[in-house]
């Protein structure tokens, strides 16, 4: 053992070199991004051993990994769902004969999911919680049949409380009742709403729970959707989450802008199959059967389609799908977002669709919830002012809204933001939408809140103070992790 010890540092000197050789490897064969891995091997052959204990703890991808082991487990869960997977042969959704190029964005969905575009759906809008809650309360209360919910953030709060009541209610009247919140959203109310839940006995689970959630704000594999289906026939969702700052008709405290939707018709199912999956990945329960999957007749003249996104099976189908809407726009891309952090490609793609000649616009929060992506987002509009992409900046209250409207006839709602944590690494559901109508409504929402908005210019862009563009550029290395 003497004589190793006197060739310390020739020992230490080969393991730097073995870890480096290991560590440059997996950086070879998995890191796709080339600049990642440019980055990954200076660190790791400039440092040695501790450039290959960083990569080993953050470079590798596991959440993909993660996903993917959650993907084989979520698939046992939902093998038996009794599903509809009917479509109509009609060749062409109704509003999109005049629009061939939109019409292109139904293969490239197709190509991402296993679901069909549905017609026949009727998809309403609800702006705030004023309008949404009392919809979803009363159909919850019609409910004969079964309630399904998830909600990121589910607040344990006067407005948590009226659904609590409308819960227990159902159940009461022998609906079968499912609920299920976020491992992390669930704390942000004290005391928690699994405690009230569990104490009114109401059915449900808890999606990845942590045990340090105050520790997670930025945590990833979160349950990111917001899902309401009753009988199997309504639905809702959106980007509004349960709490009783989405009513802005009770001046909370911190009051949140927000949209959601009330749907019927066929794509319901998909809300359900959202759902029945997550179910059963977390509990093993399988949710089959009429009760949960009853057949719906058409209702309205919206072809829609749900669109699942998360780290395992479902991976990078919501990017996709937005570079694809974002290709075949022709007149004009509007975009709200709450956090909007696009990736390189996408602004690349942004700067492109504005140098065809299409008009793009960009709402976000004048004053972000969370200062870091606010500094970040700054920090990125660079390249976009510079290609004529308008942004606004939209005053207090915060706003959460969440939609892509291409040309006059195709609309993304739900819960994803524009950013990597959603897009990568946060389960969301979103839906497609192909509707002349619903576009224009949504159009119009859109316009309302631009004149509610001002401009942000190239110029007053470029006038930031100094320190102000370091604090913002450094914000902006963040933003994959943000």
């Amino acid at each position: 053992m003497a004589p190793l010890l006197d060739y310390w540092p020739e020992l230490i000197a080969v393991a730097g070199v073995c870890a480096a050789l290991f560590a440059s490897a997996h950086v070879v064969i998995h890191k796709r991004d080339t600049r990642s891995a440019i980055g990954w091997f200076g660190l790791i052959w400039l440092t040695p051993l501790l450039g290959s204990l960083l990569y080993w703890l953050l470079g590798i991808n596991r959440i993909e990994r993660r996903g993917k082991d959650l993907s084989d487990r979520r698939s046992d869960a939902v093998s038996q769902l009794d599903i509809p997977r009917h479509e109509s042969r009609k060749p062409i959704p109704r509003g999109t004969a005049d629009y061939p190029r939109i019409f292109q964005m139904v293969r490239v969905v197709s190509e991402l999911t296993d679901r069909p575009l549905l017609p026949g759906n009727d998809i309403q809008p609800l702006i705030n919680g004023d309008r949404a809650y009392p919809e979803m309360l009363e159909a919850i209360e019609s409910a004969r049949q079964s309630v399904s919910l998830v909600s990121y953030i589910f607040d344990n709060d006067k407005t948590g409380t009226e659904f609590l009541d409308a819960l227990e209610r159902a159940c009461r009247r022998g609906v079968e009742v499912r609920v299920m919140v976020d491992g992390v959203g669930a704390h942000y109310s004290r005391p928690t709403i699994e405690s009230e839940l569990s104490r009114r006995t109401i059915p449900h689970a808890v999606f990845l729970p942590t045990r340090v959630p105050r520790l997670f704000n930025y945590a990833n594999l979160r349950n990111h959707r917001k899902i309401l289906v009753v009988d199997g026939r309504v639905g809702f969702t959106g980007s509004l989450n349960i709490r009783e700052s989405c009513r802005l008709d009770r001046k909370p405290s911190h009051p949140v802008q927000d949209i959601h939707f009330r749907i019927e018709g066929p794509v319901v199912a998909h809300l359900q199959e959202a759902f029945a999956t997550d179910w059963g990945f977390t509990t093993k329960e399988v949710l089959s059967g009429r009760r949960w999957f009853p057949s719906i007749e058409m209702n309205g003249d919206v072809w829609a389609r749900g669109i699942s996104d998360g780290p395992d099976e479902d991976f990078d189908k919501l990017r996709l799908a937005i570079h694809g809407a974002i290709a075949v726009a022709e007149s004009k891309l509007m975009i709200c977002t709450p956090y909007f952090l696009p990736d390189p490609p996408m602004v690349t793609a942004l700067s492109t669709a504005a140098m065809r000649g299409v008009d793009v616009r960009v709402i976000i929060p004048e004053e972000n919830n969370v200062k870091l992506v606010e500094w970040a987002c700054m920090a990125q509009l660079e390249e976009l002012l510079e290609r004529d992409i308008r942004v606004w900046l939209a005053p207090p209250p915060f706003d959460h809204t969440k939609l892509l409207l291409v040309d006059n006839g195709w609309s993304l709602i739900g819960s994803s933001n524009w950013d990597d944590r959603s897009l990568r690494l946060n389960f969301e559901f979103n839906v497609e939408c192909y509707s002349e109508a619903l576009n224009a409504e949504l159009t119009d929402v859109f316009e309302q809140k631009l004149l509610r908005s001002r401009e942000l210019t190239w110029k007053e862009w470029s006038a930031r103070p100094y320190p102000i563009r370091i604090r913002d550029g450094l914000a902006r290395l963040a933003s994959p992790y943000l």
